[in-house]
């Protein structure tokens, strides 16, 4: 009994002690601030306090309402708590693949800990935990406000509160053991550089059709009176993707239990049960493969440089100088060659269908005395919808433009290419496939919302200029804060990327704001089959004007701060 109590002492010394590097590291790196993190921790903390409140608000909400409908309104609430725990249940399945891969297999301390004398099954429990966390923690920010607006709609007992702890842990638990396992057969078929871009494409496209399939269910047909007899078929739509015998069931039971004050002891045994049978089979699994897995991971990738002729070509018939041109095709091949960050165009592709598609379903007509008014009140809703597309895309692939270039930017700095040139081709690099998606989006959904010709051309008209002022902006701030040493992932979430945003919002709304005045007044006109007076295009006329001066003043001292900013790291 001694021996077995202080091999158990020794498991938890040990299995402390592995950990202990990642919490000293997040006490560094807070204590490394500098001015820049805090007014990112300030921006993006007021943002999550901002999400909280709503996400708790919306869930008190739909939970009271719900109240009003006695048994019907349990079953919903009781539909939705599975509903819920499905959702995620696959989102952390998806994310327990990518990041097991990473903490089992890519990650840096390995070789150190793998060559340590320190127990394989200590480690693994010590990786399983980093794992779940990592995984796990933003499944548990979302599903933390929902929880608590559900029970305090419903006056829950502190027991629910317990009960939501007590499940979320082995919930999470059970989905990311599974993609752990996932992790460990593909990386023993696949080495597991390769295997990173297999799961980044597979999840990318999971995540795809998750957004089109819950968006084809047309929630919405539950506003419609003319649709009541199809709610049972609607219901039963629903009900298809929930089965007893997947955790986000036994989940959803025990918190509906929970609040009311009851306990389900048999579907919190079964997920409690379950999680500790995967943790177990997976660390056998482990024991077998993993070491065998991670030799394979230390393979040096292979180097297949495609020649891309075809942008060479298309190049070639540009109106650029050779420098400008070199760069271009520079810039473009790198990004052709990179599968992450091209893979990353496949959400944007799903949320523009999916943003058409809503479009589509709009049925304005249904109110015909107001009908006109909300088709040109969508029109500038649709501008600025778009407009807030282009400025994420802008802030995810032009902002970094810069900073991609890494530790290699030297050869730019000693090279003979002026500043000017090297970013004014970042600029014609960006500004075209954007401008082709924003206006694209403006117009095709402006033709499906039937609205007055003049606001299609107003609209089109402002996407042109907010497309090469947002993007010229993007690449001054990128250029005056670039982060050399740091993931390209990571460059859009710092100083400069939030300031960028706040700009690009600023500018959204001055713009909308002046394009939407001077249509109100012409559309006024229009409506009362009155001809514009000298003043009314007057003011039409220093609207217009504005908007076009604001924006080359965005786009060009944009442009004009980065290569000041660029020449100064020269001298």
């Amino acid at each position: 009994m001694k021996s077995e109590a202080g091999s158990l002492t020794s498991d938890i010394q040990t299995f402390a002690f592995l950990l202990r590097p990642h919490i000293l590291a997040s006490k560094n790196r807070a204590r490394r601030s500098d001015r820049s993190d805090y007014a990112r921790l300030a921006m993006f903390g007021g943002i999550g306090a901002a999400v909280f409140a709503a996400l708790f608000g919306g869930a008190y909400w739909l939970t009271a309402r719900l109240l009003s409908y006695e048994e019907f309104g349990d079953f919903l609430l009781r539909l939705g708590l599975s509903w819920l725990f499905v959702t995620f249940l696959a989102f952390l399945a998806f994310s327990g693949v990518v990041t097991s891969l990473s903490t089992f297999f890519l990650a840096d301390d390995l070789r150190l800990l793998l060559a340590s004398p320190v127990a394989a099954r200590r480690l693994y429990l010590a990786r399983f935990t980093r794992t779940v966390v990592q995984a796990s923690w933003m499944v548990v920010v979302f599903l933390t406000p929902v929880l608590l607006g559900i029970g305090a709609a419903r006056g829950a007992p502190p027991l629910y509160y317990l009960t939501a702890v007590l499940v979320v842990a082995p919930f999470s638990a059970i989905p990311v053991a599974v993609g752990a396992a996932v992790t460990l057969l593909i990386v023993n078929v696949f080495p597991a550089r390769r295997a990173r871009d297999v799961l980044m494409l597979t999840g990318l496209i999971f995540a795809v059709c998750l957004i089109l399939v819950f968006r084809f269910i047309q929630p919405e047909r539950l506003l419609r009176i003319e649709s009541l007899p199809d709610i049972a078929d609607f219901f039963a739509t629903l009900q298809s993707p929930i089965t007893p015998l997947l955790p986000s069931f036994w989940a959803g039971e025990s918190l509906f239990a929970g609040l009311h004050g009851g306990i389900d002891m048999l579907h919190a045994s079964a997920l409690w049960t379950t999680a500790m049978a995967f943790t177990v089979m997976l660390g056998a699994a482990h024991d077998r493969w993993q070491f065998i897995g991670y030799s394979r991971s230390q393979e040096a990738a292979k180097a297949r440089v495609t020649g891309l002729r075809l942008v060479d070509v298309a190049a070639g018939w540009l109106p650029l100088s050779a420098i400008r041109r070199g760069l271009l095709i520079k810039d473009v091949k790198v990004f052709l060659r990179d599968v992450s960050q091209w893979l990353q165009l496949l959400p944007l592709l799903a949320l523009v269908l999916l943003y058409l598609y809503n479009f589509r379903a709009i049925d304005l007509n249904r109110i015909p005395y107001m009908s006109g008014v909300l088709k040109n009140a969508y029109a500038f809703l649709n501008l600025g919808l778009a407009g807030f597309v282009l400025a994420t895309v802008a802030v995810r692939f032009v902002f970094p433009a810069v900073s991609m270039e890494g530790f290699a930017f030297w050869i730019i700095r000693v090279s003979p290419i002026s500043f000017r040139d090297f970013l004014w081709s970042k600029f014609w690099t960006g500004v075209v496939p954007i401008l082709v998606l924003t206006e694209g989006l403006t117009i095709t959904a402006n033709e499906l919302l039937g609205i007055d010709p003049f606001l299609k051309t107003v609209c089109a008209a402002g996407m042109i200029f907010m497309t090469f002022a947002l993007v010229g902006l993007a690449v001054g701030l990128g250029a005056r804060y670039p982060r050399f040493g740091v993931d390209v992932n990571q460059v859009a979430g710092s100083y400069g990327g939030v300031a960028f945003m706040v700009l690009a919002v600023l500018y959204i709304i001055v713009t909308i704001a002046a394009l939407g005045w001077a249509s109100a007044v012409y559309l006024y006109r229009l409506s009362n089959q009155q001809p514009l007076t000298g003043y009314d295009q007057l003011r039409i006329a220093l609207a217009f004007v504005s908007v076009i001066g604001v924006s080359l003043s965005t786009w060009l001292g944009g442009m004009r701060s980065g290569v000041r900013a660029l020449e100064k790291m020269r001298q």
